[in-house]
């Protein structure tokens, strides 16, 4: 019998997902982005001369893509469709810069929501998440 190779990592997989926390708070990031992309319609109905069929279409349609993506987030596709849906948001600069200062807003939001995985991830390597200590 030849004995374990005392050099590999000696940690299991966590106890809990520590894949679904941070999926809840993805979700919950769409859930009030669709509630703020909701709240433009008002201020480009005001400020922004009316609501046409092109703005309030973009508007509602993309706060609809919103809340069912919070309900794909279990998906291995899940992030790049959240990245899509803030590119999309980002060309709302087209329709009225109160839209596009939203979209800047969030894509900050997105960007600290991707280094708290990456964070997650290299944490989970090392075996330094509190359900994989002894």
């Amino acid at each position: 019998m030849s004995e374990p190779d005392s050099s590999a990592p000696d940690f299991g997989p966590p106890a809990k997902d520590p894949w679904k926390g941070f999926r809840g708070v993805v979700a919950g990031s769409l859930v009030l982005e669709a509630i703020v992309v909701l709240l433009a319609l008002p201020v480009v109905a005001t400020v922004g001369g009316g609501i046409t069929w092109v703005s309030g279409s973009y508007l509602v349609g993309l706060a609809v893509l919103m809340i069912l993506g919070a309900g794909l987030q279990g998906r291995s596709w899940a992030m790049t469709y959240n990245l899509l849906l803030q590119v999309a948001l980002l060309f709302g600069f087209f329709v009225h810069v109160s839209i596009g200062a939203v979209g800047v807003v969030f894509a900050i939001l997105w960007g600290y929501l991707l280094y708290f995985r990456k964070n997650v991830r290299e944490r989970m390597e090392r075996g330094l998440l509190p359900g994989q200590r002894d």
